[in-house]
């Protein structure tokens, strides 16, 4: 059973108007899914974006049967000002940003030698470029509180380079880098908003049919051994947000117990 968040008791009053608002970006399946379930159980409102329309609205329908406010919103993360339209919908609404948690993102099996240009944008307009803006528009809702919490879900392929991983890696390194560029801002500025990166190994989701184009080679490498299921991310970023104002805890990794790099 996936753990609440710890300490939410003390930012979630009856009052559904009062009680902190989150965001998460890609909450239509996997690991965002299971993050925005988390925290709907620990009393969040929630912001949740996808760009598919249909599961989105069966993800917002199911989170507010727990009695939480809910603004969902199809958003392509590729349009910047799609990405402005839904923070001013969430200032519109409650005027405040909590946590926001940049899970989205994707993958193309497409090498440095021989891939598609197309496949490397699409990968560093969602990945890194996407990421940056929500960092951005989500610090100017957090600033004027001096508070809030960010988290970017990355990859273990940002701290080693698989074989054939091409721009995706070059992507999630991107986002390592990103992480610590922004602590050093908020530190220098004073603020005390704070920023985390979690990084996961394997881990059962959509993720590896959708990077080989294959459900067969997407069952292999869940079966090679026991993998991480989107919840065990969730309850990472749970311990992360549970930390007292003046423990930061900048960077998660997380790997199946049987997987090697």
């Amino acid at each position: 059973m996936a753990s609440p968040i710890a300490r939410a008791s003390e930012l979630t009053p009856a009052d559904p108007t009062k009680r902190p608002v989150a965001m998460v970006t890609g909450a239509s399946s996997g690991i965002g899914l299971a993050i925005a379930q988390q925290l709907a159980t620990s009393g969040y409102n929630l912001a949740i974006c996808a760009r598919r329309e249909n599961r989105l609205a069966e993800v917002a329908n199911t989170l507010r049967r727990q009695n939480i406010d809910v603004l969902s919103q199809v958003v392509d993360l590729r349009d910047e000002s799609q990405i402005l339209s839904f923070f001013t919908a969430v200032k519109r609404q409650w005027n405040q940003l909590d946590v926001l948690i940049n899970n989205a993102g994707l993958g193309h099996k497409e090498s440095l030698m021989s891939g598609e240009t197309e496949a490397w944008r699409e990968m560093l307009e969602v990945n890194v470029l996407a990421l940056c803006i929500c960092t951005r528009e989500a610090i100017s809702l957090m600033q004027p509180v001096n508070k809030g919490h960010i988290v970017h879900v990355s990859s273990m392929s940002g701290h080693r380079v698989p074989a054939i991983t091409g721009v995706y890696s070059a992507t999630k390194f991107a986002v390592r880098s990103l992480t610590e560029t922004l602590r050093r801002e908020l530190r220098a500025s004073n603020s005390a908003i704070r920023i985390t990166s979690v990084s996961p190994g394997i881990v059962e989701t959509e993720f590896a049919q959708k990077y080989h184009q294959s459900a067969d080679q997407a069952a292999q490498t869940y079966s090679q051994f026991p993998v991480l299921q989107a919840v065990d991310i969730a309850n990472a970023v749970s311990y992360a947000l549970s930390q007292p104002a003046h423990v930061e805890v900048n960077d998660i990794l997380v790997r199946p117990t049987h997987q090697e790099s």
